[in-house]
């Protein structure tokens, strides 16, 4: 296993682009549920999507843009502005969700564990990152996977999984993955990139998990036009 910077933190987001014909969703417009689109995917780089948002951000700043290989099209790396902290962000082409949601998992229990090199610094991501978070349609609404992700190392790691009625569908397979669930949601939710970053600043702040969410709900209940109970009760935390 290669060593990296325990020094350093990581974020590493895992992200299914929308896509109308290879996932079991609410049809959107065309142009914005094209999964193997980029520049106009709802969740990527769309105004609310994670590459669109976060570059936006006066937190965070976009340091490297690649393309990995025909299933994650794109990787992004930010530095946080203040704090010693990188986010990874990976957007999978739509048509492989499966691969992305068993990734998000595997990482989340330890079994999946890497390193990249940025700033002549070797960091750590996948499982080797403190917070993991899944973005997108909930695929397990859709196909099956293996009962549980069993944790492989005692480390327990955060996660924020923003997907329709997530806390339902991913618990069964995280119940042994020893993970501490910051928000994660319990109907049908749009997980727009807003909702993370804020959950995000108020992680970088050593708050809470309730904060935590509380930041979360705020954030969705401003962009959805949404009550704040309405948001308190959709984006949720804990066990």
């Amino acid at each position: 296993m290669t060593k990296f910077d325990t020094t350093t933190k990581t974020i590493h987001i895992y992200v299914a682009l929308c896509d109308n014909k290879y996932q079991g969703i609410v049809p959107v417009p065309a142009k914005i549920g094209n999964g193997q689109d980029l520049n106009s995917n709802l969740y990527w780089g769309c105004s609310f999507g994670i590459r669109t948002y976060f570059k936006k951000s006066k937190e965070w700043d976009l340091i490297k843009s690649q393309k990995l290989d025909s299933v994650r099209l794109e990787r992004l790396v930010f530095k946080h502005k203040q704090k010693n902290y990188y986010l990874v962000a990976d957007a999978y082409d739509g048509r492989y969700i499966k691969q992305c949601t068993k990734d998000f998992l595997k990482s989340s229990a330890g079994q999946t564990r890497d390193t990249i090199n940025i700033n002549k610094t070797t960091i750590g991501i996948s499982g080797n990152a403190k917070l993991i978070s899944y973005i997108g349609h909930d695929g397990l609404m859709d196909f099956q996977l293996p009962d549980s992700y069993q944790n492989t190392d005692n480390i327990k790691r955060d996660v924020i999984i923003l997907a329709c009625y997530s806390k339902k569908y991913f618990a069964p397979h995280l119940r042994s993955a020893n993970v501490n669930p910051l928000v994660w949601t319990t109907g049908l939710m749009c997980p727009e990139a807003y909702t993370i970053h804020d959950a995000i600043t108020g992680y970088l702040k050593k708050e809470n998990n309730s904060q935590i969410r509380t930041r979360a709900a705020l954030a969705y209940s401003k962009y959805q036009k949404c009550s704040e109970g309405a948001a308190k009760n959709l984006l949720v935390t804990n066990w």
